[in-house]
């Protein structure tokens, strides 16, 4: 895809999005790509905590009760009816399969009963475009990290929708590690939030725990290694008979998970010779990542950009700016359109 495609166009793209790929049922309105009008979400977080963690059957049961009330609700806070939409973006993957068939068959079937042009859309891709929302200035090429519940990937955006993946995990991505880690330290689910809301209490250098590099490519990540070494210095305190201090382990934990991301990131920004990095994904809204960026950021004169913490989680708003994106490139899908759990970048 060309600069070509981002000429204005004569009259405004409006972009009506949907997601539903894991336990977030949302719907949004964005216009021309970086405007949201709306952006609606039902989370089920209250709901799967009781588990401690995301029940597929479930998640997918509650999208289909409130998939139609969150579309309503996103046109009207938009104050637009479907008459109005330009085309309809929806993530297909990756995810949940039975929360994404939800979203696909809802979009489709809007679509065919208006007419309305269908766009499908990469959850990833979504991830990476919310820092399009509230960053004008933000054209590719640059370096983002995607760092989530489900993946950690360093990726090169060459242009919109066009990604090359550089590093990724080679086993749990980072979100994941860190819900691990809080349901062994007694936080319960979701454990991001509550680690970095603990560990601002702990001492991140109290705890040594390891930095795993991967020999065979510098900017892929492994965090099974050091969740490991969580366990085991939990279970040694235990047999010793003494005082595990939570915050402690909090902080280090999540200060060793900070400082691969980091390095790894910044060192690909400038092995690429790029000026700008961004980060994007649930992981992304942690504040002691943010601010090890911003840091490390400035002192490498690099320019940092990440979303609020509302578009770093599951949103649909994300979904209509990539959406947005691949309808100007002329991307359509037909109504065989399918939901694709492990959908590669």
């Amino acid at each position: 895809m060309g600069g070509s495609i981002l000429e204005p166009m004569e009259k405004d793209v409006l972009i009506l999005a949907i997601e539903s790929s894991c336990d977030e049922t949302a719907a949004a309105v964005v216009k021309n790509g970086r405007e949201v009008l709306s952006n609606v979400i039902y989370t089920q977080i209250a709901l799967h905590t009781q588990f401690g963690g995301v029940v597929p059957e479930i998640a997918s049961r509650k999208h289909i009760e409130k998939i139609n009330q969150v579309i309503e609700q996103a046109l009207t806070e938009a104050k637009l009816t479907l008459q109005d939409i330009t085309a309809i973006a929806v993530t297909y993957g990756p995810g949940l399969v039975g929360a994404l068939l939800v979203g696909v068959a809802e979009a489709k079937a809007i679509s065919f009963a208006s007419g309305i042009p269908l766009v499908g859309v990469h959850h990833i891709s979504g991830h990476i475009s919310a820092n399009y929302i509230e960053h004008a200035e933000l054209e590719p090429p640059f370096v983002c990290l995607v760092a989530s519940g489900g993946h950690s990937h360093l990726v090169v955006v060459k242009d919109y929708g066009e990604y090359e993946i550089i590093g990724r995990t080679r086993d749990d991505a980072a979100g994941e590690a860190f819900d691990k880690v809080a349901r062994a330290i007694g936080l319960g689910y979701p454990g991001g939030p509550k680690i970095d809301q603990l560990a601002k209490e702990g001492n991140p250098d109290a705890i040594s725990f390891p930095r795993a590099k991967v020999a065979e490519n510098e900017y892929d990540f492994s965090f099974s290694g050091l969740k490991s070494a969580v366990l085991n210095y939990l279970n040694s305190c235990q047999m010793k008979g003494e005082t595990v201090k939570t915050a402690d382990v909090a902080a280090s934990f999540q200060k060793a998970v900070i400082d691969v991301l980091v390095e790894h990131s910044l060192h690909a920004v400038k092995q690429f010779g790029f000026s700008k990095f961004a980060i994007a994904g649930g992981v992304a809204s942690n504040s002691s990542l943010r601010k090890a960026f911003e840091q490390e950021c400035a002192r490498q004169g690099i320019r940092f950009y990440h979303p609020s913490p509302i578009y770093c989680t599951d949103n649909a708003a994300m979904i209509g700016v990539a959406g947005y994106y691949e309808y100007l490139a002329g991307v359509r899908h037909g109504y065989d359109l399918n939901a694709v759990p492990n959908l590669k970048l």
